[in-house]
């Protein structure tokens, strides 16, 4: 029997405290479990769901009792925080997941700013902290964990992003003033969710890899801004998981100087080796999403059975889940991480 409800047991875990097992959780936003089984057995789906509140309270329940993940994650996708500053969204379909249709600007000197306040102006943002606040007054021995876009990929989503990409190289001056733009209004997204019932943030940036940006533009950009918002949700006693996509090792000394209470990683990083490296880092991860959609049920179980032999702190998917990622395989993940 386990010993603590699955916020106790979380939260636990990012105070570095001791549990008797490991969470087994997948955020929502970029790390998104509302699959295709799931929604077809409920009846709930997307992209109705981004839309209204009850229905992605509803959605959000669902991907919990069905899948055994022990969290409810909301939005699901990412592209809200985009859509406020003025890009245009394609929402997808049951199949597939909102994407950016079209950058609002050009080039980062061409960025025209708003006050942050356009955050609780949005109707988007509006249904997810209603359905944050219905969650939260419901199944309070649930965590609820709101997702924000992380500040390089949101200032890529509204800036053409290979353009973007330059210009951190090429107009330094002006991508600082976006990403830092960028950052005001995570901040304040994170915090209409915190003031509605999050339990904590989870930050996924896809953009900010050491592949993509080097160790110099990373530590720069990236760690830089992550660290801005990471400290204003702290300083809203609420905790907060980061997600940085790709192989780290070019950039792992600065992943380790992120001042998350988890590092979560993809599948391609030996996050028992980074463990030994950082010990004072709180892990999280790594099963990776290609074997949980195509591999088979008994390969699953070994993988999660290694990563808890590994001493991971928190049991997750490596990075966003496909949507026909099949529920037998996210059941047999969850079940072995919970002893059943």
């Amino acid at each position: 029997m386990d010993a603590f409800s699955p916020k106790e047991r979380l939260l636990r875990v990012l105070n570095k405290q001791e549990v008797e097992r490991p969470p087994v959780i997948c955020p929502g936003g970029m790390m998104n479990s509302a699959i295709v089984d799931v929604m077809n057995k409920t009846g709930h789906t997307l992209p109705a769901g981004h839309h209204d509140a009850t229905l992605m309270a509803e959605l959000a329940h669902d991907v919990h009792e069905n899948t055994g993940f022990e969290n409810f994650g909301i939005p699901f996708c990412m592209t809200v925080e985009a859509e406020v500053l003025g890009s245009e969204i394609n929402y997808g379909t049951l199949k597939c997941e909102p994407k950016i249709e079209k950058e609002v600007f050009p080039s980062v000197s061409m960025v025209e700013f708003k006050d942050s306040s356009a955050m609780g102006k949005n109707a988007r943002v509006n249904t997810i902290i209603q359905a944050t606040y219905a969650l939260a007054q419901k199944y309070p021995d649930v965590p609820v964990i709101g997702n924000l876009t992380g500040p390089i990929s949101t200032a890529a989503s509204i800036v053409d992003p290979m353009r973007f990409l330059r210009e951190l190289r090429k107009d330094p001056a002006n991508a600082h003033k976006v990403v830092d733009y960028v950052s005001n209004h995570l901040i304040e997204l994170a915090k209409l969710m915190i003031d509605n019932g999050a339990t904590l943030i989870s930050i996924a940036d896809p953009t900010a890899t050491g592949e993509i940006l080097g160790p110099k533009i990373f530590n720069d950009f990236a760690v830089r801004n992550i660290n801005k918002v990471v400290e204003a949700i702290h300083a809203m006693n609420t905790h907060v998981i980061v997600h940085i996509c790709g192989n780290v090792n070019a950039v792992k000394a600065h992943v380790a100087e992120i001042k998350s209470d988890a590092i979560s990683t993809d599948a391609m990083v030996n996050l028992k080796t980074l463990k030994e490296e950082y010990p004072g880092l709180t892990t999280m991860g790594n099963l990776s999403t290609f074997l949980l959609e195509l591999g088979e049920e008994k390969t699953v179980v070994r993988h999660a059975e290694r990563l808890i032999n590994d001493g991971i702190n928190i049991i997750a998917p490596a990075c966003g889940l496909g949507t026909a990622t099949p529920l037998k395989n996210i059941v047999s993940m969850t079940q072995t991480v919970k002893g059943n």
